[in-house]
């Protein structure tokens, strides 16, 4: 597998441009999308939470229909999803992106998809995810490993399961 890393000169330059470009000052979730950048077969650490951190993935069907989303061509398109954790109120994802689509498009499709899919399976409409989510672009082998661990060890600390291998709802491409 041919794994992409986000140079760190690249990143610094998409960065300074987004910066220099004459913009209002975003608040909020604005603020989060203000200098996002999406380099194409970049590695980019994603959280996404539940509107109102309701915890959804409490319930294992609801997290069953999410978790399969999350690993769907049809929804990744060129995109790789290298790691996941689905938590009972957000999800961590280690995605690295393609050559067609941005990553604001990747994880708007998942989102979508796995929205639909749990309010099928809660018997419920209306929103699942909020409406934001947070990004994280990885320079280096060194960050990948570390954050392929702390993603794993997540329902851990968490205190959900006392064995990782008890915890169903994640996956790596390393395994």
């Amino acid at each position: 597998m041919k794994i992409g890393f986000v140079g760190a000169a690249s990143a610094a330059k998409s960065i300074v441009a987004a910066e220099a470009s004459p913009t209002h000052t975003a608040h909020g979730h604005h603020a989060l999308r203000k200098c996002r950048v999406s380099i194409a077969n970049g590695i980019y650490l994603v959280t996404a939470t539940t509107l109102d951190r309701q915890k959804f993935f409490l319930n294992f069907d609801a997290a069953c229909s999410a978790a399969r989303c999350l690993e769907d061509a049809k929804w990744l398109g060129d995109a790789k999803m290298l790691a996941w954790v689905l938590m009972p109120n957000h999800l961590h994802g280690l995605l690295q992106l393609g050559e067609r689509d941005d990553l604001s498009a990747v994880v708007r499709r998942i989102k979508s998809a796995s929205a639909q899919q749990v309010n099928r399976v809660l018997s419920k409409t209306g929103a699942v995810w909020a409406s934001a989510f947070h990004d994280h672009a990885l320079r280096d082998e060194d960050d990948l490993q570390n954050v392929a661990r702390y993603m794993v060890a997540n329902p851990l600390r968490a205190g959900l399961v006392t064995r990782i291998g008890d915890y169903p709802f994640w996956n790596a491409v390393w395994l």
